[in-house]
């Protein structure tokens, strides 16, 4: 599924939107969205140069994330497990089914998550890394999913909506709820939604 192109010229200043970032787990029942769950994609991992480049710096260019997209309440998207393509700037459902409250009971069973409107997890592959990186590769993936997961926190409050990470799950239950691959690691979860006011 090809997602809206995704805003270059937002408005909201970099310094507004670390001042507004906060970890929100409070959500309310307003949807997400497509053009806000496409500015979120892209600004997790999304190609910002011709040369292919992305939003978040990766070691060697290697890009060993993979994003995972457990969406449950999003406007034209069905319920389900959809995977970002950031080249082609497209989703691909992986499976169907509204998986956050799964989510929820694999992240220590912390109930905030699935009042989420979508779920982000950041998985790794990781011996793109490691093949060229030896050990050190390990760390290098640890560090890109912290500046791509801030760079989505960040879009979140120029978008105004609610966000939190999770470090906190079952590493192996969640690949397998949510279907990942067997060359896939789980990294971190990011809820996002609207904020209950």
């Amino acid at each position: 599924m090809k997602l809206p192109e995704p805003n270059f010229d937002g408005g909201f200043a970099v310094e507004a939107a670390l001042r507004a970032r906060r970890s929100v787990r409070d959500y309310g029942e307003a949807p997400l969205s497509l053009a806000e769950v496409s500015q979120l994609l892209w600004a997790a991992q999304g190609v910002n140069a011709p040369e292919g480049y992305r939003t978040a710096p990766s070691a060697g260019a290697l890009y060993p994330l993979e994003i995972h997209l457990v969406a449950g309440n999003v406007e034209s998207l069905s319920a389900g497990v959809y995977k970002y393509a950031p080249r082609r700037h497209k989703l691909r459902r992986t499976s169907e089914g509204d998986l956050r409250a799964r989510v929820s009971a694999i992240a220590l069973h912390q109930e905030w998550i699935a009042e989420s409107a979508a779920i982000l997890v950041f998985a790794a592959v990781v011996e793109r890394a490691t093949r060229k990186y030896k050990q050190r590769g390990r760390r290098y993936i640890l560090l890109e999913t912290g500046h791509a997961a801030q760079n989505v926190l960040l879009q979140a409050a120029a978008l105004d909506l609610g966000a939190a990470v999770v470090g906190a799950f079952d590493d192996g239950e969640l690949k397998k709820a949510i279907g990942m691959s067997r060359d896939e690691a789980a990294v971190y979860i990011l809820t996002i939604g609207h904020q209950r006011r």
